[in-house]
């Protein structure tokens, strides 16, 4: 169609997880501003906050409130998403935690937790999300790490393990999911800055320590890794799926 607009999100229905701040709240902003509807979904009730200022901004945004471990509670979403819109065009697995620590001071605990948030959430929103994009195709965007391509700091092995672990995964949904026009990749930030970090960024020895080999003397933005988000949920990226697409300020390439 003459003038059509691929990176337009109009119409378009889009599930994001963790997206009450950080990054999530990014993606959920700049989606909603190209005419994108957001479901943001968080364990922080602070999501309602978020969609709210987005609804003040002329967005389409709705809060939910989700335990991402849950299986159950996937089920729920879904079909309260699909029964309300009629369709999912695209899924944001951004939910992330880390516990930074040795691996003989990690307990099983840690494990589970990160594993639980990083991983198992990721298998069980794809799974949930699938069924309903098969008729009309989708987009599904899995948040990585620059961690899963290189050991960028110690005391990281359960979040590095679990990133990896997003990235594999998602190569091998996007081969099973080919023939349904239903495109998965994996977004791999380097150090954003976010409120989670806003402090440790603040000391020049620790900020020197995180910024490594970035070929830019700062960490990257929220808004910076939601271009690619929107980018690749939306039609503009039509012809790409099973990617690794590293918004890291170079700090995988050397």
């Amino acid at each position: 169609m003459a003038g059509f607009d691929k990176l337009s999100m109009t119409h378009k229905v889009v599930l994001i997880t963790g997206g009450a701040k950080g990054m999530g709240a990014a993606h959920s902003r700049l989606i909603a501003s190209r005419g994108g509807t957001v479901i943001l979904t968080d364990v922080d009730a602070g999501g309602e906050e978020t969609a709210a200022s987005i609804r003040a901004d002329g967005g389409q945004a709705e809060f939910l409130r989700h335990d991402v471990t849950s299986e159950a509670k996937w089920t729920s979403i879904i079909e309260q998403v699909t029964a309300k819109h009629g369709r999912i065009d695209g899924l944001v697995n951004n939910a992330g935690v880390a516990v930074v620590k040795s691996v003989e001071e990690t307990t099983v605990e840690d494990y589970e937790f990160v594993f639980g948030v990083n991983f198992k959430a990721v298998f069980l929103g794809c799974r949930a999300v699938l069924p309903a994009m098969k008729a009309a195709g989708g987009s599904i965007v899995n948040v990585g790490s620059a961690s899963a391509m290189k050991a960028l700091f110690p005391q990281l092995s359960m979040y590095s393990a679990s990133k990896s672990a997003v990235r594999m995964f998602t190569k091998v949904c996007a081969w099973d999911y080919r023939q349904y026009n239903i495109r998965v990749n994996a977004l791999h930030p380097g150090l954003v800055e976010t409120s989670l970090n806003a402090e440790s960024l603040k000391d020049p020895e620790t900020r020197r320590m995180m910024m490594g080999t970035t070929m830019f003397d700062r960490a990257g933005l929220p808004e910076e890794e939601a271009e690619m988000v929107a980018f690749l949920c939306s039609d503009a990226a039509s012809y790409i799926t099973g990617a690794d697409m590293l918004v890291d300020g170079g700090w995988t390439a050397n």
